[in-house]
């Protein structure tokens, strides 16, 4: 095989594979192409995506809103608990030392 000859079959080989690559990205692209109902499909998706992550987001707010409501709730029941067993203590208080006057004057 002379030079002359290389070249030409050399060049035909590189050809031939330009030529493969060439049809195998064809049939890549045709096989994985997009349509354009597709297209309608994933913006449907992402609308009911965007949907759901606001419902989420309006799931959380009021989430937050209310935990912090019965938190404030808690707190003044738990006040008014605070309140009402102080005052009882007192009565109690109060109640024994009234029973002390009252045994002391039945003494008398």
């Amino acid at each position: 095989m002379n030079r002359t000859e290389f070249v030409i079959a050399t060049a035909i080989i590189l050809f031939v594979a330009f030529l493969l690559g060439w049809f195998a990205s064809w049939i890549i692209h045709r096989v994985a192409r997009v349509t354009q109902s597709d297209m309608g499909e994933l913006d449907q998706m992402a609308q009911q995506l965007h949907e759901a992550e606001e419902a989420r987001d309006h799931a959380i707010t009021q989430l937050e809103h209310r935990e912090a409501e019965l938190t404030s709730k808690l707190s003044q029941t738990q006040a008014e608990l605070r309140a009402a067993m102080e005052g009882l203590r007192e009565a109690r208080h109060e109640a024994e030392d009234l029973r002390a006057y009252m045994e002391k004057k039945a003494q008398s």
